[in-house]
């Protein structure tokens, strides 16, 4: 299964839903995880899609805020019915959404996006940087057989690292959650807080650079989400040793349904040219290789 570069349909099955918050809680330095009662979208999100997000009721900010999904929670009946969202208290929205009290109403909507593929390998490698670590939980739930998402396939890969990097060790958020899924951390902040102090595409060349050792590069598969500089530098590292890579396009979005073209990413073509692609519709995963990064 590949990540397709045409319009996808996940817009046309995206649901617009009322969602009670359960949960609102700080996870590490500005960044909360909110539970919402959502099962329509719980039961069919996959690791890497999006939801949009406003607060009920308010017209201020107008605009919707793209969220990516950071795991699926079922019910009594072990039904998928809600999903936890990862995010920083840094705008207008985000702040709103940082008071809110459990027992309150936000409107979402989604699934969004193409998400990462359940491709199958032996090393499964992980890169976030900031707050890029939100969609990880889930991939490495589904990879390592923890967790169904939607109808995918689980189990599809053998061994799962997260190379994690962050300003200072206050803004890592979720490690428990990782460390409980079987994941391998590698984690770097720019002060030596927590960590390596280094810079993640230097942590990332290090691992693999081990991995490589006992498996092939057609056998790695690395996954990034984070600042764009960050990911680009990944990228290249990934592409030196020969090894496959995706990366999470984290453009501002306005609708997240692909009609107001405001997310374009320059993606290259087969004939070598390239186009702008709408990171909502389109992504937010790309391969690398076919992005244009300047």
């Amino acid at each position: 299964m590949s990540n397709p570069l045409q319009a996808a349909y996940y817009a046309d099955d995206a649901q617009q839903v009322d969602a009670k918050i359960t949960e609102n809680r700080l996870l590490a330095r500005e960044t909360f995880l909110v539970r919402l009662v959502a099962p329509e979208i719980a039961s069919r999100v996959v690791p890497g899609q999006f939801v949009m997000i406003r607060i009920h009721g308010l017209d201020d900010p107008l605009i919707g805020r793209a969220l990516a999904v950071y795991d699926v929670h079922s019910g009594a009946a072990g039904e998928p019915e809600a999903i936890d969202l990862v995010y920083i208290r840094k705008g207008k929205l985000t702040r709103y959404l940082a008071g809110a009290a459990v027992g309150s109403v936000v409107t979402v909507w989604g699934p969004l996006g193409n998400g990462f593929a359940p491709d199958p390998c032996e090393h499964l490698i992980m890169v976030a940087g900031g707050i890029g670590q939100t969609p990880f939980v889930a991939v490495a739930k589904e990879a390592l057989g923890h967790q169904r998402f939607g109808q995918r396939q689980t189990g599809w890969a053998k061994r799962v690292s997260l190379v994690y990097g962050a300003r200072s060790a206050d803004l890592l958020a979720g490690l428990d959650d990782f460390a409980a899924a079987g994941v391998d951390l590698q984690l770097c902040t720019d002060d030596g807080t927590r960590g390596r102090k280094a810079l993640v595409p230097t942590v990332l060349e290090e691992v693999l650079q081990q991995s490589l050792q006992n498996t092939s590069a057609a056998a790695i598969r690395v996954l990034c989400c984070g600042p764009e500089i960050m990911m680009e530098k990944a990228s290249e590292v990934a592409a030196a040793c020969g090894v496959r890579c995706e990366v999470s396009m984290e453009t501002p979005m306005a609708c997240g349904i692909g009609i107001c073209f405001s997310c374009v990413a320059k993606v290259r073509q087969s004939d070598g040219d390239w186009d702008y692609k709408r990171t909502c519709v389109e992504g937010p995963v790309f391969p690398a290789e076919k992005l244009c990064w300047e």
